[in-house]
């Protein structure tokens, strides 16, 4: 299509038409919320209209503006649009608006700087139930972003073993030649007698451990044994207990199977 040029004329309110099929609805809510708007910033955004004065884009406004009893307004006529066209760009002026996405952080970080600055944030159109909803859902996003983040916190699955017949022995249980790679070199060095207190405690993250002969350790084992594996969290049998105790931070979707198991 090729580029017109636009010009604003004032009309007469009297003089427009709100077209007859406008499938959006505006509620008195939202008419007094463009009220407030036409007071606080001016009627910026003209209204368009076809040649014989009937309303394609702006009912809301024309609404506001009758509320306001003001004599005219500025509008924009599309001259040369078809029939058809004229029916397609009511819906999509409105529709096309309605696609448009928040960036929610930034949203309520400009909102908070209103009000520091003592501005009316009621006229921006949120009320209260809308902003402390878009705060849950960015505390939401932000949630799933450091899990993302974190892979140590997303337990996928949980395994389940089958006790074999045959208690396992000690040294099948775990296998510790990182660490005592690790413990050697840091025996090995002249370091602050604290500083290798730490490091030997963290070498201890590098024990690996053989799950499935664990579970068939603890379903041999007396029950002492059995409670302090559990604390432990070698074995997870309850839950609510291992999460209380900080050992797993369930993934949505196991914290969802779960809640619906229980």
């Amino acid at each position: 299509m090729s580029s017109r040029s636009l010009e604003v004329l004032y009309r007469d309110v009297k003089q427009l038409t709100p077209y007859a099929n406008n499938s959006r609805s505006h509620t008195e809510a939202q008419i007094n919320q463009v009220v407030s708007s036409i007071k606080e910033f001016g009627f910026t955004n003209p209204i368009l209209i076809d040649e014989a004065g009937v309303v394609i884009a702006g009912h809301a406004r024309l609404q506001a503006a009758l509320k306001l009893k003001l004599d005219s307004v500025p509008c924009i006529a599309l001259k040369d649009l078809t029939e058809a066209q004229k029916r397609a760009y009511v819906i999509a002026d409105n529709k096309l608006a309605l696609n448009a996405d928040w960036n929610i952080d930034l949203l309520l970080s400009e909102i908070e700087a209103l009000k520091q600055n003592e501005f009316d944030t009621a006229k921006l159109g949120f009320n209260d139930e809308e902003l402390e909803q878009l705060a849950a859902e960015l505390e939401e996003k932000d949630v799933e972003a450091k899990n993302e983040e974190n892979p140590y916190t997303q337990i996928v699955a949980t395994p389940l073993y089958e006790p074999d017949a045959q208690k396992p022995q000690y040294e099948d249980m775990y296998k510790t030649d990182k660490f005592n790679q690790l413990l050697e070199r840091i025996n090995s060095k002249d370091i602050n007698p604290e500083l290798k207190k730490f490091l030997i405690a963290a070498a201890y993250r590098h024990v690996q451990f053989n799950y499935e002969m664990i579970a068939n350790f603890y379903a041999h084992s007396d029950k002492d044994t059995q409670e302090l594996m559990e604390e432990s969290a070698l074995v997870i049998i309850d839950y609510d207990k291992a999460i209380e105790q900080g050992y797993i931070n369930l993934s949505n979707e196991i914290d969802e199977f779960y809640a619906q198991e229980r």
